[in-house]
């Protein structure tokens, strides 16, 4: 159930383990992944991909190591950040969608040596390795994390990032304030609650974008790159 706008949001104390819940009724497949809209796919990663590329020409973004958070079976991993950067580490808490990226999704790319590390947590756990990454991918995972550990998330990794890296979010944006989703532990954010949420982080933005030819009726999805300020 999605509950209206509201100016402020408190999770419930169940907030992470309800989520973690939702997501082992999920196919490992990339339809799951995407919530039934498999159409919205191809658009998704053209756009991504353009947005990167602009990072690497425009803000000279190294293309070596990149790590897709709330990667799921490795669908942004495969069709967008292999075609980019050397080697991938995914993270993501469903043990189930690492083992289907790592014995099926991902079989060949893991065999080539481009999948680096899996790490079976969620974010409001995960520590970057220091100087690795040249960009964290955030993509439709940062709506499961409370304010609080967003931030937390945020200072975490912008001080782990490689030279120049970048942390990049992909997400679904509000029109105002915050709607919670009980169903899947979910809160969809504004531009406002999120610019504010960069700030207190300390975090500046470098490039943004939004998402072209998504169906009508779908949150508007919008791209940020963002490093220390």
């Amino acid at each position: 159930m999605t509950n209206p706008q509201d100016e402020s949001f408190k999770a419930t104390t169940t907030w992470y383990e309800d989520a973690d819940t939702y997501w082992k009724t999920v196919p490992s497949s990339v339809d799951g992944m995407l919530g039934g809209l498999e159409v919205v796919h191809a658009p998704d990663i053209r756009d991504s991909a353009a947005f990167l590329t602009k990072l690497s020409t425009e803000h000279k973004l190294a293309t070596n190591y990149a790590c897709d958070c709330g990667a799921g079976i490795g669908r942004v991993t495969k069709h967008l950040l292999l075609q980019k950067f050397a080697t991938v580490d995914l993270v993501e808490q469903n043990a189930q969608f690492l083992e289907t990226a790592a014995t099926t999704y991902l079989e060949e790319e893991k065999r080539e040596g481009r999948i680096g590390d899996l790490f079976p947590v969620g974010l409001q756990g995960f520590t970057p390795t220091e100087g690795r990454y040249d960009v964290i991918w955030c993509q439709w995972v940062l709506s499961h994390l409370t304010d609080d550990d967003l931030v937390a998330f945020f200072e975490r990794c912008v001080t782990k990032l490689a030279p120049n890296g970048l942390i990049c979010i992909k997400e679904n944006v509000a029109s105002r304030g915050y709607v919670v989703d009980s169903d899947d532990s979910s809160v969809t954010r504004s531009e406002a609650v999120f610019e504010k949420l960069f700030q207190k982080a300390r975090l500046e933005i470098v490039e943004q974008q939004v998402q072209t030819d998504f169906p009508s009726g779908l949150f508007e999805v919008k791209m940020w790159a963002l490093r220390s300020i």
